[in-house]
């Protein structure tokens, strides 16, 4: 059994791993695949995740695969069931767990983060954490529950309402999670603004009206031509720079919601205009992780509603995370899976 574990530094290193006993409620997962996630890539370079990063750890928090081993008192799970893991491990007796507020845990353990996580060929989990896929939902998909999770729980902060205009910064895997979601909630138009070309391309086959190019375009400009709105009613940053924050409160309409789910780099500041927040009387929220939402995105992905085909692009083997990683922050990419089967990687589209 291999795992490849993260040092520290952007170094990562192939070793053995052995497993104790499995404890009360506890399974033993064959790992299928493991998605890149933009959290890791910040771990790689130094930056905390949703927990404190403690090398040596095993990584990887967007896993599925097979149960193949339970422990005692494992009553939710058998062993051959397909499962995607909910990496979030929340400790209940926290101010904020105890006001319903778990996402902001004070002793927040995560799977992947600072608990052994999936890139590895076998992961340790608690059988709570397990939410069964169906045998004939590609596993490559199923890994993709955890940030269908994280999406599902931003489109409940900001409540779009059905015949509601959304704007979507960002083409990557998430933002392109998010067009679906937004169709599915009942917007009755949605943008996206993405620079990348082939991404905007995917984003109009997976739904979104119009795509906006945001580097040779005014996007609050071409949004108005498009719709004929000046501004949309939610505006859904999914970029993590201060350039695409400075777009979508420009893209907000009046009475808007600026929703900033991406993942920003530690110590990154933007200045608001207060003016505009005041005249437009604009809502600004963030969204973080994923409470209580695991269970939706799994049925959302058992029951084929959200298309990941365009979106999966490139596989990795364990033993070549540095390569994923670099793949997934390059423009090639959309999203990037680690697959323990591998020998080589795999571009898929």
């Amino acid at each position: 059994m291999k795992g490849t574990y993260f040092l520290g530094n952007g170094e990562f290193e192939v070793r053995d791993m052995e497993f104790a006993p499995l404890k009360a409620g506890e399974v033993l997962v064959k790992v299928a695949a493991c998605g890149v996630c933009g959290t890791d890539v910040h771990i790689y370079h130094g930056d905390k995740g949703s927990a404190e990063v403690v090398p040596p750890v095993v990584l990887g928090h967007e896993l599925s695969g097979v149960v193949v081993q339970t422990g005692p008192d494992v009553d939710l799970v058998a062993v051959s069931d397909h499962v995607a893991v909910d990496p979030n491990i929340y400790c209940g007796s926290c101010r904020s767990c105890r006001m319903g507020h778990k996402q902001t845990c004070s002793h927040l353990t995560a799977i992947g983060v600072n608990r052994d996580g999936g890139f590895a060929e076998y992961c340790v989990v608690p059988q709570s954490q397990c939410f069964r896929i169906k045998p004939e939902i590609p596993l490559e998909y199923a890994a993709m529950a955890e940030p269908v999770s994280c999406c599902v729980h931003g489109i409940d902060r900001i409540g779009i309402r059905p015949g509601s205009t959304v704007c979507v910064i960002g083409g990557g895997a998430i933002g392109l999670i998010m067009v679906q979601l937004a169709r599915l909630a009942g917007a009755a138009s949605v943008v996206m603004s993405e620079p990348n070309p082939i991404r905007r391309q995917i984003a109009l086959e997976l739904g979104a009206d119009a795509a906006v190019d945001p580097v040779h375009e005014d996007l609050a400009v071409r949004y108005q031509e498009l719709t004929g709105i000046c501004g949309a009613d939610y505006v859904i940053e999914c970029v993590g720079n201060t350039t695409a924050v400075a777009q979508a409160f420009r893209a907000a309409g009046d009475c808007g919601t600026v929703l900033l789910f991406s993942v920003p780099r530690a110590g990154t500041f933007h200045q608001l205009s207060l003016d505009d927040i005041f005249h437009k009387e604009l809502t600004v929220t963030g969204s973080l992780i994923n409470p209580d939402t695991f269970d939706r995105a799994a049925a959302l992905i058992n029951e084929g509603r959200i298309d990941f085909k365009p979106i999966i692009t490139h596989a990795f083997p364990i033993g070549q995370l540095k390569e994923a990683i670099r793949m997934q922050m390059s423009d090639e990419s959309v999203k990037v899976i680690v697959k323990p089967e591998l020998e080589v990687p795999v571009r898929i589209q």
